[in-house]
């Protein structure tokens, strides 16, 4: 059985409040792309154990770290099934806010669930990928989210952007959601995202903000350009995703010519989902 993990972009971060376990309650809207990896398993009764093969971008990690083996750890904590030979094909950039490795991990729960016939539901499944990361539960539904508490609250928005292209940049940074957290004073926002999204899409960038711009742009300026770039190109709405480095641009009309501006960095062209 194969499937095809997606990413995802934030529309809107808000950090509300600290939690008394360390962690931070957000706001977000959570939205699908269509930049996707492979994730494939194949039974193998013969084996002893489970095994696991990646390809593409190089992950450095030992296996039993990934996290698709770490959901297919915990499946197995709780249901019963043969030995399976796992093979990534890995092409979502990683470090890029855009939830790869989420959204890989939340896939092979649900791929062991139908493969298997183990009739978990979403609900379910939800609660289990909120042990593995805080933007997993979102890909269990992979479908426009509101998510508060640590992003595992999840509710159903009416949002569709099919008709507008997407452009996301991920320039060759590394940002540390740790010192990106760091710099953050909580705060509750002034209007709901649930009700600027409900607002023509031009109206979005004078309100939807990414609370991590600010700590993140003062320290890599290298992201806000690309952000500045983009509305100097004509997007109607740009942000950082999550906690960075990506950025990405929401435009009416295609511009390929992007892809010509930053030929050292991982660029992405299409429309919405």
């Amino acid at each position: 059985m194969i499937t095809f993990p997606n990413a995802k972009i934030n529309l809107g971060l808000n950090i509300v409040s600290k939690r008394p376990d360390g962690y931070h309650n957000l706001e977000t809207i959570f939205y699908p792309i269509d930049i996707k990896d492979a994730l494939e398993i194949i039974v193998r009764k013969e084996q002893e154990a489970d095994t696991f093969f990646e390809a593409g971008l190089k992950v450095d990690s030992a296996p039993e770290n990934n996290l698709v083996m770490k959901a297919l750890k915990l499946m197995r904590e709780h249901y019963d099934f043969p030995p399976v030979e796992v093979h990534l094909l890995k092409k979502i950039p990683f470090g890029a806010g855009i939830g790869g490795g989420s959204a890989d991990a939340a896939f092979m729960l649900k791929m062991i669930n139908d493969k298997f016939n183990l009739a978990i539901t979403d609900s379910e499944l939800v609660k289990l990928a909120a042990k593995l990361g805080a933007d997993c539960p979102f890909f269990i539904y992979n479908r426009p989210m509101f998510g508060s508490g640590i992003g595992e609250i999840l509710e159903d928005i009416n949002l569709c952007l099919k008709d507008y292209y997407f452009v996301l940049i991920k320039p060759n940074i590394h940002v540390s959601t740790k010192d990106a957290f760091s710099a953050i004073t909580p705060k509750i926002p002034h209007l709901s995202l649930k009700e600027i999204i409900g607002r023509p899409i031009d109206q979005w960038k004078n309100l939807m903000v990414n609370d991590f711009e600010k700590s993140v742009f003062t320290k890599y300026p290298e992201i806000q350009e690309i952000k500045d770039k983009l509305y100097n190109l004509g997007a109607v709405y740009a942000s950082m995703s999550g906690s960075g480095s990506s950025v990405f641009g929401i435009f009416k009309e295609d511009i390929k010519e992007i892809e010509n501006l930053y030929p050292d960095y991982f660029v992405w062209i299409d429309k919405g989902l």
